[in-house]
């Protein structure tokens, strides 16, 4: 396993917090820090673009702050989502804000990050990068990155089609850094899964939709407590790029979630004016396959102390079902 040193004793679960559209602000971020796991938001969540400085310079001093006042407890890093796109016209400025106040991570999307790495290297800063295949994994490497999020099938938001089993394998191959997994993890027997076949770090997104902390809709999240995997609708309609949505939002929206055309991948637009379909789809709800999972609103730190128990129940469960195996096969339990 790779965990950068910067995470090693900083983390009380291998947990990233995946940036969400409109719901990761300061509030979430801060509170998935002081629980141990990363924090992250994408920077176009602050708006206007002036707003971003407000948000870094908060979540820095906070956290400081935080470290400060309980030097034993372990308080995670954050992460800034940059989108890179030729239309994101804030990608510039807001990189630069990451410099000046030492993003301690930036996650990148969309096309490999190549002018974004330097930036981020410049002051000892981290870059993920989002690939959904072996191709655009192989091109985030070739520009420099530190590590990649395995964006693989049944995750919210943008998504793609890979079984994990099959992309951790194949990237893992021929690529010895930090790899973070991504795709309807939502208990702490998922993290354990995804380290098992290989996988660093699990990359959450949707169990943090139904927090207190959360800058999402209440029926937003009333939604994710009752739906299950047959509710999500991947579509490519909402932004030109395929995506898990929640189905019963689609349908308030007054469409057929079970007849959407595809979207036009050539319009996506991103920046100081925003995605114009982002604005005119501001209710239909990201969300991924292990929504199911989810049975209440919680404040973060709890949902944090519940994967944490069931992370560790599944270790004992894994230790306690490889000790009747050997006893079974007449194995001294020690061995």
């Amino acid at each position: 396993m790779t965990v950068p040193r910067i995470l090693e004793d900083s983390l009380s679960l291998p947990i990233i917090g995946s940036p969400m559209f409109i719901v990761s602000h300061p509030e979430l971020v801060i509170a998935q820090c002081k629980a141990g796991i990363v924090g992250s938001f994408p920077a176009l969540n602050a708006r206007p673009a002036a707003q971003l400085e407000v948000w870094l310079q908060r979540i820095s001093t906070e956290l400081a702050d935080y470290k400060a006042a309980y030097p034993e407890r372990r308080v995670a890093p954050y992460a800034v989502n940059q989108i890179v796109h030729k239309s994101n016209d804030r990608l510039q400025h807001d990189l630069e804000l990451c410099v000046k106040y030492e993003a301690p991570i930036v996650i990148t999307s969309l096309r490999a990050p190549t002018e974004a790495i330097p930036a981020v290297h410049s002051y000892g800063g981290l870059v993920f990068h989002d690939v959904i295949s072996v191709r655009h994994a192989e091109k985030a490497i070739e520009a420099g990155v530190d590590g990649l999020i395995l964006v693989c099938a049944g995750a919210g938001g943008h998504a793609g089609t890979l079984s994990p089993f099959a992309l951790v394998s194949e990237i893992r191959g021929f690529f010895d850094g930090p790899i973070i997994l991504s795709g309807a993890i939502t208990r702490g027997e998922h993290v354990l899964a995804a380290q098992s076949m290989g996988a660093d770090l699990a990359y959450i997104g949707t169990r943090f939709i139904a927090t207190a902390e959360a800058n999402a809709d209440p029926e937003y999240k009333a939604m994710i407590l009752g739906s299950s995997a047959r509710d999500i609708v991947y579509t490519s309609l909402f932004s030109g790029v395929h995506g898990n949505y929640l189905g019963g939002s689609i349908a308030n929206a007054g469409l057929d979630p079970k007849n959407l055309p595809e979207g036009d991948k050539s319009k996506m637009a991103f920046g100081s004016g925003g995605s114009s379909k982002s604005k005119a789809w501001k209710d239909i709800w990201g969300a991924g396959q292990g929504v199911g999972n989810i049975h209440e609103v919680l404040p973060v730190a709890e949902v944090v102390r519940n994967l944490a128990h069931e992370y560790r129940a599944a270790q004992d469960r894994l230790a306690d079902s490889r000790w009747a195996g050997r006893q079974a096969a007449g194995e001294p339990a020690s061995s």
